[in-house]
């Protein structure tokens, strides 16, 4: 007798799921990268590198003396910041990850900084060893995560870039208050976020978060402080009035205006 055949959506998916808890009782799930996508990604960025080195060089006839010493301080830059400043200040990408749909994230899935990347980045001498990468290709294949050794030491993951759908809003609450104050971005996302997850967490873990958003919900009862919360987060995404005023890009992620 012949089994039946799952339909795809059924079917076992391969193992590359990294489920991470967050503070506030949210599950993330980062899909990682393996080698071959992760090698790509670096190819794409050695030919960018490449060009860019071509490029100044063949303006370099005109710094005299100073030509050798100018080219060996731009290789020393392309190889070596390129990646730590575009991932610091591109959102954890380079072009080619970007390009290959990768991103660099810490383990918790928080965005990396200037620490993290220069880490990572920098143990690409010893991932190097003894040639071609073969250490760091040897963690990558060890490692349950995929780490190569600078992701180890850092604290970072290579995921799939992948732009999902912000959660869709259950209620028919709109009504909308202006902040008392001016709110930094941070506290513009951190609103946003929490009113577009409160219905994926318990009613005590929601209160519990919203009595911590002070000084907004000082002196308020947990109802309170979450209603109020809701009302400036509504104010904030535009909720009952245009697009327009919402701040949320058409791509599905957020750019809370200013």
């Amino acid at each position: 007798m012949r089994r039946a055949v799952p339909p795809p959506s059924e079917r076992p998916r391969l193992d590359t799921l990294s489920r991470v808890l967050t503070p506030e009782g949210c599950e993330l799930e980062l899909r990682l990268a393996g080698p071959v996508v992760r090698a790509r990604a670096w190819l794409v960025d050695l030919l960018i590198r490449l060009l860019i080195f071509a490029a100044i060089a063949s303006l370099l006839g005109y710094a005299g003396y100073f030509r050798s010493a100018v080219a060996i301080l731009l290789a020393f830059f392309l190889e070596w910041f390129y990646p730590i400043v575009f991932e610091a200040l591109w959102h954890g990408t380079t072009p080619g990850k970007r390009l290959s749909g990768l991103i660099v994230l810490h383990d918790d899935g928080t965005p990396v900084g200037w620490g993290a990347s220069f880490t990572r980045n920098t143990l690409r001498a010893v991932d190097f060893l003894p040639m071609a990468y073969a250490c760091g290709l040897s963690t990558m294949w060890l490692d349950p995560h995929g780490k190569r050794l600078g992701d180890v030491l850092a604290g970072t993951v290579v995921a799939y870039r992948e732009r999902l759908a912000p959660p869709a809003i259950d209620d028919d609450d709109c009504e909308q208050e202006t902040p008392p104050f001016a709110l930094s971005e941070a506290e513009q996302r951190a609103l946003i976020e929490y009113r577009l997850r409160a219905g994926a967490l318990t009613s005590a873990r929601a209160a519990e978060l919203a009595e911590l958003a002070l000084p907004l919900t000082e002196g308020l009862r947990p109802e309170a402080a979450q209603a109020r919360l809701f009302r400036i987060a509504n104010r904030l995404l535009g909720r009952g009035g245009s697009q327009a005023e919402t701040g949320l890009a058409g791509d599905g992620e957020f750019s809370v205006s200013r």
